[in-house]
């Protein structure tokens, strides 16, 4: 007997606005791309060679929009399975008029593993993701070793993991999954800065105006 795999998320769809479906029904053909069991050919998908960086969980798409917009030499491919997240980023990627963006509403663990060539990324972002704080939900985790082994072999060698949370212990969990990784190196001697390249959400301003803490973890896959 075979068992589902254990997901990172719960779909929980909420409210799609009016804005957001539209979005969603018309823009979705155009920066939309399906989901198969085939590599892509990430040139032929932004119709130029460069950078290509995977935005896994890219929410509501306020953070993935506005560092497409102050990165246009870099290429973002969006993962995201909530509906209304993708259609927010959709309405924003025409709201800026942003050409560097595409979307895949699936799962990002298949997606890396089925659609993303080996080396082909220049980076990865997790910004914020699910840090399912109680013990009895860690399994749940994104970021355990399968995974993070599965993000490094898709980066180039020098391509970066880039990963916040807000969650301590999560925190203290990622350091030390990448930390125990072969072929990744922390670019920090522990946590990182917060690199210019993230932007501050309004979320994260309002948890560190209450005394919430961030932290970054950066590392970058070794040449050999």
């Amino acid at each position: 007997m075979t068992h589902p795999p254990i997901r990172s998320y719960v779909l929980r769809q909420g409210r799609f606005s009016r804005g957001q479906q539209r979005a969603y029904a018309e823009l979705l053909p155009r920066f939309g791309v399906e989901y198969t069991r085939n590599p892509l050919d990430l040139r032929a998908l932004f119709g130029r060679e460069a950078p290509v960086i995977a935005e896994i969980g890219s929410g509501m798409g306020e953070t993935t929009a506005r560092i497409a917009a102050e990165n246009p030499a870099n290429d973002y491919l969006a993962m995201e399975v909530h509906a209304p997240g993708v259609g927010s980023l959709l309405r924003q990627v025409e709201e800026r008029g942003l050409t560097n963006v595409r979307i895949v509403a699936h799962d990002a663990v298949e997606v890396l593993r089925d659609m993303v060539p080996a080396a082909a990324l220049a980076g990865v972002h997790v910004f914020f993701p699910d840090p399912w704080p109680k013990k009895r939900h860690h399994k749940r985790r994104l970021i355990q070793p399968d995974f993070v082994a599965l993000a490094r072999d898709r980066l180039a060698a020098g391509g970066y993991l880039h990963v916040a949370t807000d969650w301590e212990e999560y925190a203290q969990h990622v350091l030390a999954v990448l930390s125990a990784t072969p072929g990744l190196a922390n670019s920090a001697p522990e946590f990182a800065p917060r690199p210019a390249t993230r932007p501050e959400t309004k979320f994260e301003r309002r948890g560190l105006d209450l005394g919430h803490g961030v932290w970054d973890i950066h590392f970058t896959r070794s040449a050999s």
